[in-house]
């Protein structure tokens, strides 16, 4: 008896020791009933990501773009969207270690990432832009980026698409912080999702221009622990009622002036 009871002990430490390398929950595939047991959904965001997730100068209040849709199809799901600010570099790997239950930051749908994750349905389609200071001629197209300094967040799309562009990476926490440095002639140039790039030239006064054509369309979407269905069946359920009854469009029009959702 004892030593059966010791070899399961063994066995239930083993299975920990490989969930927690893994990044994945040994109760993974019924988050959704945790999360509808809890009442609440937990959502990773930036909170610095300006229009879809930042905070209100008057008031501090988190808001933007993703936060409405998050707030929305957690809403349908019948349970509240609590949402968790991390930085963006630790927030894939938040998802991954159960800290938080999806992530609304316009995370694009990748293959490496969908060997992860499990993603619900595209709910944002857009493009990536470089921005250079103003006064920059030596950058004119993705052509000449080859062996110029690019500040990016290391781990996302744009990232990687600075580097294969031959690029040195500047590591920064968040776009406007990258900006910042493009402006003061620190860095050469950004890349970023054009619609984030289009608020930060409407709203700031920056020494800034966008350059060369739109480049490489991409789809960004929820993504959750990897093994959970029925969580992505429901996110997708309420994301199409969205879709049908006009309400995602309505959301998109309220920060862009179009629909951006397809």
């Amino acid at each position: 008896m004892k030593r059966a009871k010791a070899l399961l002990s063994i066995l239930i430490g083993l299975v920990l020791v490989f969930s927690f390398a893994t990044g994945c929950s040994v109760q993974n595939g019924d988050l959704l009933t945790q999360i509808k047991k809890r009442g609440t959904i937990r959502i990773g965001t930036e909170g610095t990501y300006k229009p879809f997730s930042f905070h209100d100068e008057k008031t501090e209040k988190l808001t933007g773009f993703d936060v409405d849709v998050a707030t929305e199809v957690a809403k349908r799901m019948g349970v509240k969207a609590q949402f968790v600010e991390i930085p963006w570099d630790g927030m894939l790997t938040s998802l991954k270690t159960g800290k938080i239950d999806m992530v609304a930051n316009q995370v694009g749908i990748k293959p490496e990432r969908k060997t992860k994750f499990d993603f619900s349905e595209p709910y944002t389609v857009s493009y990536a832009q470089i921005v250079v200071r103003k006064d920059n001629d030596s950058i004119k197209s993705v052509k000449d980026l080859k062996g110029k300094k690019a500040g990016q967040t290391p781990t996302s799309n744009y990232g990687k698409m600075a580097k294969d562009a031959g690029a040195t990476i500047v590591a920064y926490e968040d776009m406007m912080s990258a900006m910042k440095d493009v402006a003061a002639g620190r860095i050469d140039f950004s890349m970023n999702d054009r619609l984030a790039v289009a608020e930060m030239m409407k709203t700031t006064n920056l020494p800034l221009k966008t350059v060369g054509e739109q480049m490489e369309r991409s789809e960004s979407a929820f993504p959750v622990p990897k093994g959970n269905p029925e969580l992505v069946k429901a996110i997708n359920q309420a994301l199409d009622s969205m879709k049908k009854d006009g309400t995602l469009k309505k959301i998109s029009e309220k920060w862009f002036g179009v629909d951006v959702t397809q």
